[in-house]
Formats: C-alpha cells, structure tokens, sequence
C-alpha cells in the first residue's frame, strides 16, 4: 500500500477547518472574564478606618463627582447637595475597569456601562449592579469615611 498523494481540494478545506477552528477558539478566549489587574465583576467597596479624610467638600461641585482614592483603592466621592456627600467604589461591576467621572455620571471606558455619580446606581449597562457604596459623612469641610 501506497499513501495517496491529498488532492488540491483536501487541502484546502483541511486548511479553512483548521484556520476557522482556531478563530472560534481566540473568540471564545476573548470572551472570557479578566483575570488580570482590572480586576473582577462584582468587587467590594474598600474599607478605610472611620474618620479618615476622603476629599475636601469644596473641591466637589454640587451635583458631580470626583475621582479619589480610599485605602489604596480607586473611588467616586460625590456631592448631591450643598451639605450632603456620598462615595462609591470606582470598580465598573461589570468587568473591573476604573469608572471616569463626568458631570453627573461615572463612565466606563471599557464596555461603556454608566452609572448616576450621585447614587452609583447603573443608568446604562453592561453592567447590572450598582457601584458598591462606601460609607462617608461631611464632618466640617472634609468628606471622612463614616
């Protein structure tokens, strides 16, 4: 017995099964959740010791936010009223990337979720879930974890 020679035919449809193949495998990659320093969907809020200074209230304008840190973490310290401030992780629930203030809205520069920068709660998906809330208090001109 003699190997036959594989005709023009074979070799071609051998070929785009295998190329195609490949493709489904990079897309189903692709698709997968991030692993890696954006972290994960569905994160905590970071925690920091009671009374720790957050921001100073006059450098939030009334009814925007601000990008800050807490505990090392990213965060959105917001301004609803003129006394009133609230706080919310700056991790999109979706997939982990940093959300960017802008006005009144907090917008992921990942998959386009956007969330209310005065409540943290999703004005527009992918994301299902609010940004987790972290608890602060206006004490005199600060903004201070509660």
């Amino acid at each position: 017995m003699t190997a036959e020679t594989p005709t023009r035919r074979t070799v071609l449809t051998t070929g785009v099964a295998v190329a195609g193949a490949a493709a489904g495998a990079v897309a189903l990659a692709a698709c997968g959740t991030d692993s890696g320093s954006a972290g994960s969907s569905g994160g905590s809020a970071p925690t920091a010791a009671a009374g720790t200074t957050v921001a100073a209230l006059n450098d939030i304008p009334v009814g925007q936010a601000k990008s800050v840190t807490v505990s090392g973490q990213p965060a959105i310290v917001a301004r609803p009223t003129e006394t009133t401030a609230a706080c919310f992780s700056a991790i999109c629930t979706h997939q982990g990337c940093t959300v960017n203030p802008e006005g009144g809205k907090l917008n992921c520069p990942c998959h386009g979720s956007v969330f209310n920068a005065l409540t943290g709660a999703v004005e527009k998906g992918p994301a299902q879930t609010a940004l987790p809330s972290i608890p602060v208090k206006v004490d005199g001109s600060n903004v201070v974890t509660a």
